[in-house]
């Protein structure tokens, strides 16, 4: 009697492989969409984060909390820029030195992997890509993709 040697096969080895294949180039496209809808969850998180940082500071110069240096005419009570929110401004009416602070840091720009982003001012035009300098009304994306929806992620 001779014992056969268990094993596989030249044959069901390729066969194996073909059908790994061909299930990884499925699941490739589905990972990229994936990740790139995460990266916009994030980018919407980051943007939201960042307005209302700016809608606190601008209720907060309404009600009369902030005022004196920290408040330029001609801002419309708008912040100079996004770093005074993370640095903080004295509050009216307190002597001991304690800043109002609206963020921690400055949120990265999931799109562009780094701290820059357009800005906006209470005079600029709603679409305009350039900042007059003089406060922060609106903050938006530098990167040039389009989002799953088709939209540019700049105009959200």
């Amino acid at each position: 009697m001779s014992a056969r040697q268990g094993g596989f096969t030249y044959l069901e080895l390729v066969a194996t492989a073909a059908i790994l294949m061909i299930l990884a180039s499925a699941i490739m496209p589905m990972a990229r969409v994936t990740r790139k809808r995460q990266k916009e969850i994030e980018l919407r998180r980051e943007l939201r984060i960042l307005r209302t940082a700016i809608d606190d500071y601008k209720k907060m110069v309404d009600a009369g909390k902030i005022g004196g240096q920290d408040v330029k005419l001609g801002s419309e009570g708008y912040p100079p820029t996004l770093e005074i929110l993370v640095e903080g401004v004295n509050q009216v009416g307190r002597v001991d030195g304690v800043k109002l602070k609206f963020l921690r840091r400055v949120p990265i720009d999931p799109m562009t992997s780094n701290t820059e982003w357009g800005l906006r001012c209470y005079q600029d035009e709603p679409d305009s890509d350039s900042w007059c300098g003089s406060n922060v009304w609106d903050v938006y994306s530098k990167s040039q993709g389009e989002g799953l929806d088709g939209t540019k992620y700049h105009d959200w």
